[in-house]
């Protein structure tokens, strides 16, 4: 399969229509591609706390019918990164949504764990609590978003509930970018998938975006990484070797869930 990563250039320079727009003809010229994918809250900013609340939207709002639209004329799955989701009881959520070939919203997945430490996204939206993974035509896709990366237990429950290749939007800060490539690599080759890595590059609200989205393959092998520019890296991807690398080393096998804690009964 064929999966091309969007590094959009997320910028207070431009509106967010004009970054709609840019991003549809972006998806546009991937036809041919089995699976596209965007950055975190590239439309809202991941760091532009203070305009949350007048760029929410619902998961059939303007964003998601620009991306059903493209994802269509494309014939790819679409991840369309990640929007601020106002719920109907208000609350703002950072929710990833994907979309089939034809353009239908197949999957919807809330931020379960929220960056800022009593600040911006961790005080001003809701936290998801389901792992969601979904079915392809070229495998089971899991969903996680930025900071997840950070929580190895949450890709663990996406393995065991079927994925092989996962995807992760985000907007990380440039100056962890040392931080980024460790944890998708590492991800990556903990679980025996094949990591999809997209991350925003420009800046905003003071905030400069690390860029450098990424392709990892089971074994942990880079292969394919954008720079911080604006840009379009495309790897073909061979799911067979999920299935082949677990067989060839089976650590996942030898996993001990029962290991208690000292003092434990």
């Amino acid at each position: 399969m064929r999966a091309s990563l969007v590094q959009l250039s997320v910028d207070a320079s431009d509106s967010v229509d004009e970054r709609r727009r840019r991003a549809a003809a972006l998806v546009r010229g991937r036809a041919g591609d089995d699976l596209v994918v965007l950055p975190e809250l590239w439309t809202a900013g991941a760091w532009s706390y203070d305009g949350w609340g007048r760029a929410a939207e619902g998961v059939d709002g303007p964003t998601a019918e620009v991306m059903s639209a493209a994802a269509r004329r494309a014939g790819a799955w679409l991840h369309a990164g990640s929007i601020v989701e106002r719920d109907g009881d208000g609350t703002l959520y950072n929710t990833a949504l994907l979309f089939d070939r034809a353009g239908a919203l197949r999957a919807r997945y809330r931020k379960i764990h929220r960056y800022g430490f009593d600040t911006g996204e961790a005080t001003l939206m809701g936290g998801g609590a389901d792992i969601v993974t979904t079915p392809t035509d070229f495998g089971v896709i899991g969903l996680a978003v930025c900071y997840d990366l950070r929580f190895p237990e949450l890709f663990r429950g996406l393995l065991d509930a079927g994925a092989e290749l996962i995807v992760v939007p985000a907007a990380w800060p440039a100056a962890r970018l040392g931080h980024w490539r460790l944890l998708t690599r590492t991800r990556a080759l903990e679980e025996q998938v094949f990591l999809l890595a997209c991350c925003a590059t420009g800046t905003h609200d003071g905030v400069r975006q690390a860029g450098h989205s990424v392709i990892v393959d089971p074994w942990g092998t880079v292969l394919g990484e954008a720079r911080t520019a604006e840009e379009t890296v495309t790897v073909e991807v061979d799911m067979k070797e999920v299935a082949r690398i677990r067989s060839e080393l089976p650590v996942l096998r030898d996993r001990v869930l029962s290991i208690k804690a000292p003092g434990g009964q």
